[in-house]
């Protein structure tokens, strides 16, 4: 039995009142100045046309839901990006498109790259495209922070993978540039899932052949990559010496950022240094901060430059957060750094992007691989809320047909 008010006070008589805290008012605190405030009003701002589009569409092609159901906006079978853990994974659920010649239809298009032949210690990275578009699953197109809705503000499809050759670095490049050239060409941004870095320089080559402007390189890595062979191949620790060979992408507009630690080849950074390429450590983006790093790099990659291509390795992240990689490096980026970093770059427009060297069978929980899916939202968040969705276009001058 519950005791009466009485006796409940009764009971405490003999004990000190709480203290009354009185409430203070804090004057530097301006909710309405908050991020988080902004970010609330930014998505009222939001059309939501293409969500319902979306909605129609899962009705039309899976039938209506059981009579049982409720919410008459499910269908029987899944269709679109509902619910989260069913479906066929490609990128974020975007449309696959099955007739490659109508990637042109579409602001930017996924290209998986399932190559690890240029790995020279863990392999793994062939599966890197299945890994990301899996976990990517999880995530929806809208961004909180930045106020951006992906289906809203542009258009992505999926299409499929690159047909690479295992065991053949030379054969599995030219049809990583032949298709990467391809989609570049169409008008689409290529958005390639590797794959170990080795495929840096054949998706490079691919852009730029396809127009006769200067293109700079952003490199997120704790390795240098740049020398001329490794292992008497064209590894993964050689990219950009080839991609800089190019007659359009100049060393001098190579910025790197995060190389550091021990497992940096001294042939690469003896090239780096006969080039005159641009190297930030991670040690050099925390004296100078996030932004005025971000600012460097744009100034270094873009002088005289007419396009940014992004290079990311999930390596340059702390390997306590990407375990799933070849060559795990203690001492990288925290992920809201690289993250922050890697959106104040792309803000100003790229004509390609790649994530490499998510290798899930050393993977965690898909951590990695989901590190994969945030960079590539990141990238293209940060182009839409900064209007620079298509830019690339105006420098495709020579597109290539097949």
């Amino acid at each position: 039995m519950f005791p009466t008010p009485s006796a409940r006070t009764s009971r405490h008589a003999g004990l000190r009142p709480a203290p009354q805290f009185a409430r203070r008012h804090h004057p530097d605190f301006d909710r309405m100045a908050t991020q988080g405030w902004k970010a609330l009003e930014a998505e009222g701002k939001l059309p939501a046309t293409a969500w319902r589009k979306e909605r129609q569409w899962a009705l039309d092609m899976g039938l209506p839901g059981a009579e049982s159901i409720t919410d008459r906006d499910i269908p029987t079978f899944a269709r679109g990006e509902l619910p989260h853990f069913a479906g066929i994974n490609t990128f974020m659920k975007a449309p696959y498109i099955e007739n490659v010649r109508d990637v042109g239809k579409y602001d930017a298009a996924v290209i998986g790259i399932p190559f690890d032949s240029g790995t020279t210690y863990r392999p793994g990275t062939r599966f890197g495209p299945q890994g990301i578009r899996r976990i990517s699953a999880l995530y929806t197109p809208y961004n909180y922070e930045l106020g951006v809705d992906l289906r809203e503000q542009m258009t992505l499809c999926d299409v499929g993978d690159v047909f690479t050759i295992p065991a053949n670095l030379e054969k599995s490049f030219d049809q990583i540039s032949r298709g990467v050239a391809h989609v570049f060409s169409s008008g689409a941004l290529p958005i390639m899932l590797g794959g170990d870095h080795s495929i840096g320089f054949p998706c490079v080559r691919g852009i730029a052949q396809c127009t006769d402007k200067k293109i700079g390189i952003i490199h997120f890595d704790r390795h240098i990559d740049i020398q001329e062979k490794d292992l008497d191949e064209r590894m993964h620790t050689t990219p950009w010496f080839w991609a800089t060979n190019l007659p359009n992408v100049p060393a001098v507009n190579l910025v790197q950022l995060g190389i550091g630690g021990w497992q940096v080849p001294r042939e690469g950074v003896q090239v780096a240094r006969r080039r005159n390429t641009n190297v930030l450590t991670i040690a050099d983006i925390e004296k100078f901060g996030i932004e005025k790093s971000a600012e460097i790099a744009l100034d270094l990659a873009w002088k005289d430059a007419d396009a940014v291509y992004i290079s990311f390795d999930v390596d340059s992240i702390d390997c306590g957060f990407v375990p799933g990689t070849g060559w795990p490096e203690p001492g990288g980026f925290l992920p809201r750094e690289a993250l922050k970093l890697l959106g104040l770059v792309c803000a100003q427009g790229i004509c390609g992007f790649e994530v490499v060297e998510v290798s899930p069978p050393y993977d965690t929980s898909d951590i990695t691989a989901l590190m994969g899916v945030r960079v590539v939202v990141e990238a293209l968040g940060a182009l839409a809320a900064h209007g620079k969705l298509g830019s690339h276009r105006s420098i495709i001058n020579k597109p290539v047909t097949y």
